[in-house]
């Protein structure tokens, strides 16, 4: 029993029980058909989220105001550069991955850099360089029809015994994101800003040079996912990352870490993206239309995060 209370005790946990109780509801419903594709198919769906949501947690993670609203639009233009630089040809797959990355990260770099010069919250930021990545995305990858090289696009759906390879490359990434997290001087920065910036800056912490990097890193995460969209897609489009605006706050917030900074929790991540994709699997099945289906969403979420001692994790 004292086990039991110290798990549930821990708040990325409370994610992964919503994701399992959303499963069962449907697979009820259905009378326990596709119960396995499902569960590949929410892997699949959920490794895009995860991506993105490691990004914004770091970025949360280093104190109030901190997020970066711009990785909708980054994640529509470095999927437009990565198509553009792959042509269809899959001995471009390295370069364009590569360009996607180094788009993202030069979006993410800006971001920072704007926050720096002006003097102004990262929401207004980040929020403002959104409409110009947005502009410039609309110029360069309108009315693009190029797809992804079929080696590419093979990839990103590739599956072992109904696993998604994606989905086990993004766990070796999100643990050596905890890893990074817990054990590198980079990721105790990050949190010890988040904990208080000013004792932070008096333990030699150079907050200037990590939050610089924190922003990037995020930028570039943004950037590689539009890519992986772009594949698993079969194409690049503008508003191809629209919905991982409010997604990437949701798995970050869902999943444990603290909005008040300070505290992250990486394996909550992969829980909250889970929960995300199969409570929206839940919705269509029962046949919810797209207004009630977004209430239905709101609550629910407000539900598993109170649930999870919501007002504890924010302070």
């Amino acid at each position: 029993m004292a086990s039991l209370r110290t798990m549930l005790a821990k708040p990325w946990i409370w994610s992964f029980i919503g994701a399992f109780v959303v499963w069962l509801a449907t697979i009820a419903f259905t009378g326990g058909y596709g119960a396995g594709g499902m569960i590949t198919a929410a892997l699949s769906l959920a490794v895009f989220t995860v991506i993105v949501g490691v990004g914004q947690m770091f970025v949360i993670t280093l104190g109030p105001g901190n997020v970066d609203l711009s990785l909708p639009a980054n994640i529509g233009l470095a999927s437009a550069v990565a198509m553009k630089v792959m042509d269809g040809n899959d001995a471009m797959i390295a370069v364009g991955l590569i360009a996607a990355l180094g788009c993202g990260a030069a979006i993410g770099a800006a971001n920072y850099l704007l926050i720096w010069a002006l003097r102004i919250p990262p929401i207004i930021a980040t929020l403002s360089a959104s409409f110009i990545i947005q502009s410039i995305d609309i110029s360069y990858g309108r009315g693009l029809q190029i797809k992804p090289p079929p080696g590419f696009a093979d990839f990103t759906n590739w599956q072992i015994l109904g696993i998604p390879v994606l989905a086990l490359l993004t766990v070796v990434f999100t643990v050596g994101a905890a890893t990074a997290l817990q054990r590198m001087i980079y990721g105790r920065s990050v949190l010890a800003i988040g904990q208080n910036i000013r004792a932070a800056w008096l333990a030699g912490v150079n907050v200037g040079r990590i939050r610089f990097l924190t922003y990037t890193l995020c930028g570039a995460l943004g950037g590689i996912d539009g890519a992986l969209l772009a594949g698993y897609f079969r194409g690049a489009n503008v508003d191809i990352g629209n919905e991982y605006l409010l997604a990437s706050i949701a798995v970050v917030v869902i999943g444990g870490t603290s909005v008040a900074g300070g505290k992250a929790n990486v394996p909550g991540v992969w829980g909250a993206g889970l929960f995300l994709v199969l409570l929206l699997t839940m919705l269509n099945t029962f046949g919810v239309s797209a207004g009630v289906r977004l209430v239905l969403t709101g609550l629910i979420i407000v539900g598993v995060i109170t649930a999870a001692g919501g007002e504890k994790a924010v302070r």
